[in-house]
């Protein structure tokens, strides 16, 4: 996939799930519940329980959506996570040889970064964008506005503690896009079973981080022929 494309794409769907899991079964519901919501980028951790066959079941059962995967700490797991068909790749820190075997692949590799020189020598090595993290250590989405001076040409996706409540805040201060885990799937509803109610809070989500334009949400903005054919298969 291009680097233009990844940031098209981002833009016009600004939240991912980001999931991980020490139930595979649990992990892949939670996957459905977050396409339902209309959000399509899903992550599984590659430290979650099966991931590798998450993965590829998903691929599969959510054919409109991007799945990727996470955590991604050194070439071997990049390479497995590839293999089995992870759409992009988010690891927790920066590192030359991961971004160079990534892009070599034309994979969308974005490392994470929370300094301003960790951000550029990711972006100049070719990261397709960075992941700031953890930001709410650094003050959250008043940290993502202060970057925006020198650094307003890198596409940042904050992510570590970011609410249902600061995702729109982070945005709005410059991110291109946000990544949401536990607040997105409250351990609480899920263990009372509340799924629909998980899916209503990641819809109302989905609709406030657009402007509230939920046609920006049909499942044709990532199932174009162009797109399909050529960007979203491995």
């Amino acid at each position: 996939m291009a680097p233009d494309l990844w940031l098209r794409l981002l833009s016009q769907h600004p939240l991912i799930a980001v999931i991980r899991v020490t139930d595979r079964a649990l992990g892949e519901r939670m996957a459905h519940v977050a396409a339902a919501a209309g959000i399509r980028f899903i992550e599984i951790t590659w430290n979650s329980a099966e991931a590798a066959n998450s993965i590829e079941a998903l691929r599969h059962e959510l054919s409109h959506c991007m799945v990727g995967t996470g955590t991604i700490l050194n070439t071997a797991m990049l390479h497995e996570a590839i293999a089995v068909g992870s759409q992009f790749i988010f690891s927790p820190h920066v590192n030359g040889d991961l971004i160079r075997a990534a892009v070599k692949h034309e994979v969308p590799i974005i490392p994470g970064a929370l300094t301003p020189t960790e951000m550029v020598t990711a972006w100049q090595a070719g990261a397709y964008s960075v992941k700031v993290f953890p930001v709410t250590a650094v003050g959250g989405s008043q940290y993502i506005r202060s970057l925006q001076g020198p650094l307003g040409h890198i596409p940042l996706i904050p992510t570590g503690g970011i609410t249902v409540h600061s995702a729109k805040e982070c945005l709005d201060a410059g991110a291109i896009a946000v990544g949401i885990s536990s607040h997105l799937f409250p351990k609480s509803l899920i263990d009372a079973g509340k799924w629909d109610t998980i899916t209503h809070r990641a819809a109302t989500l989905v609709a406030e981080l657009t402007d509230g334009d939920r046609s920006e949400l049909r499942q044709d903005v990532l199932t174009d022929t162009e797109v399909d054919r050529q960007h979203l298969s491995v």
